[in-house]
């Protein structure tokens, strides 16, 4: 006999939970006492209960496992309501255990209350509320079946805290157990033969090829028919930069290459994605002459934006080793490939130098890569620093780029870091972050210190809103209002005077010829958080780029506006 508290933390053990990123309050108290006994979990005391919830995002997009995070009732709760609507919209597993008022005052409005549950189904895979006791063991082993189960997601288990407190015995419970899902022999064929008549076929990755472990299977898959990979923003790394297939990232700062093959193909082979408005652009224009296979193991994706000839419901894994077993010939790709070739060939990616000298911000960026390498981890908040982040580094393996891209959530890139970091302690992680972002939870920079979690966070510091700035430059006449955020003229704060009162080593790099030196300066401590403030121009902007309600023909490049295709992509 014990109490419900204890037989959480047994559950947890017993699903082989092995850290919580989480802040105890009130109602959350009665588990923090077993807790401190555990040998088997190691608790992450983070500065905010959001940081706690990206930590949890951030180590289960870098394990592949199951994220874990905690708090208390009413605010504490609410904090975690971003990071569970972010891990919703990327398919990311995590439980979130919240503490409750106790049962006989629900609804009362008493101290620290809120409905979490019923607040938070929208935004997870299930809401349960424990009202017994000896339901935790078998409600924490569906939780985290739940979560990892099919198509990945959050999951919250909210407990009332005279639950935790109340007596009882504990049970070994039966989880639930999750198949990967086959595909319908049926629909590969129908595949197949889509895929042999085609002459302009795409692959279209996105981040369910990630989240099925299919990296391998998508490889062998593009080797054997040749045909050209394009990785959407939550699906870098899923194929290999380096390799001669990959045209890019597709999308509203994809590469001309990537876009332009979309655009003209006549066969899309979707994976894993959700054709979102940030790959489509107006979606009615997105694509006009092609077929589309749409491989998802979520079935309520099937035809959801886009109509599939061929839908495939099923993991993407499984669903890439039934098409390569399956695939008996492919049309000849010859003169396709000739017009992507020339296509990249005349609209690499680059960008220019900043004419009064400053420092450019994608050369800080591709010098990080080159230096940190692809066995690092990059994280990204949101803006223009994610984009260049998904531009300029060399991603060639799976889970190496985590970023915050349904719900575009600026903060995410620190607390993400923290538990990358404590998910793969042997791997570098740098978090590429924003001025602006930088600002919503660097506070998580004293949690790394005082636990031992050595990232590096590149701070992009041009001194604005960055994004936003581009937006008012191009489409409201350089009216920039309210984005400047005086990090440049001021130095409010001094990022470097903020790292080291966080607890980490402060640097600083203003021109390119300091950039490696600082890097590598950066890259030798190994035993505390380090912070570089790089300040950069303020006038750099991502290119190329689909303006919102545009259609990707509608492409932009430095120069201004143009037609995408010419005579050469005449069918």
């Amino acid at each position: 006999m014990g109490r419900g508290a204890q037989a959480l933390i047994r559950a947890l053990e017993a699903v082989d939970c092995e850290v919580i990123f989480g802040i105890p309050g009130g109602a959350i108290l009665p588990v923090y006492d077993p807790l401190f006994e555990s040998t088997k979990i190691r608790h992450v005391l983070m500065r905010h209960e959001q940081g706690a919830g990206h930590a949890a995002v951030g180590y289960a997009q870098a394990t592949g496992r199951v994220g874990v995070c905690m708090a208390t009732s009413g605010p504490g709760a609410t904090n975690l309501v971003t990071p569970l609507a972010d891990a919703y919209m990327d398919s990311v597993p995590i439980v979130a255990v919240t503490g409750q008022v106790a049962r006989p005052v629900i609804g009362t409005d008493a101290f620290q209350e809120a409905d979490i549950a019923s607040i938070t189904l929208p935004i997870t895979k299930h809401s349960f509320q424990v009202t017994d006791p000896a339901d935790i063991p078998q409600v924490i082993a569906e939780a985290f079946a739940v979560a990892a189960g099919g198509r990945p997601g959050p999951v919250l288990v909210d407990i009332p805290k005279d639950v935790q407190v109340a007596r009882t015995t504990y049970r070994d419970a039966t989880p639930p157990v999750y198949h990967r899902a086959a595909p319908s022999p049926a629909d590969v064929d129908a595949a197949v033969r889509l895929i042999a008549s085609a002459r302009r076929p795409v692959l279209y990755v996105g981040g369910g090829v990630i989240r099925s472990g299919a990296a391998p299977a998508l490889l062998a898959f593009a080797e054997l028919t040749g045909i050209p990979v394009v990785t959407t923003l939550m699906a870098r790394g899923a194929f290999p930069d380096s390799h001669r297939q990959h045209l890019g990232m597709p999308g509203m700062h994809g590469t001309v290459a990537a876009v332009g093959a979309l655009q003209k193909s006549d066969l899309l082979i979707a994976l894993g994605t959700r054709f979102d408005d940030r790959v489509t652009g107006v979606l009615e224009e997105f694509a006009p002459g092609a077929r589309v296979i749409h491989a998802d193991i979520d079935p309520a994706e099937i035809n959801k934006n886009r109509r599939a000839d061929v839908g495939i419901v099923g993991d993407c894994r499984v669903v890439l080793a039934a098409l390569t077993s399956a695939v008996r010939a492919v049309g000849d790709l010859r003169d396709w490939w000739a017009q992507l070739d020339a296509l990249r060939e005349t609209f690499p990616l680059g960008y220019d130098r900043p004419a009064d000298g400053k420092l450019a911000p994608q050369y800080v960026i591709e010098r990080i890569s080159a230096l940190a390498g692809p066995e690092a981890i990059y994280t990204a908040g949101v803006g223009q620093h994610q984009m260049w982040a998904a531009q300029y580094v060399k991603y060639e393996r799976p889970g190496s780029f985590l970023n915050s891209g349904g719900l575009g959530t600026m903060g995410y890139a620190v607390p993400a870091a923290l538990g990358a970091k404590v998910g793969a302690p042997d791997r570098q992680v740098w978090a590429i972050d924003g001025d602006g972002c930088f600002q919503m939870t660097n506070q998580e920079l004293a949690t790394c210190a005082l636990e031992g979690i050595p990232i590096k966070v590149a701070v992009i510091n041009n001194g604005n809103l960055g994004m936003v700035r581009q937006w008012q430059n191009l489409f409201y006449g350089g009216r920039y209002s309210n984005t400047n955020l005086n990090t440049h003229t001021r130095r409010i704060p001094d990022f470097v005077r903020l790292a080291e009162a966080l607890g980490c080593v402060g640097l600083r790099c203003e021109s390119e010829q300091d950039v490696d030196r600082v890097v590598l300066e950066a890259m030798e401590v190994r035993d505390m958080p380090v912070v570089v403030d790089f300040v950069v121009g303020e006038n750099a902007q991502v290119w190329p780029m689909v303006a919102a309600g545009t259609g990707n023909d509608q492409i932009m490049a430095a120069r201004g506006i143009r037609p995408l295709f010419d005579a050469d992509f005449e069918e």
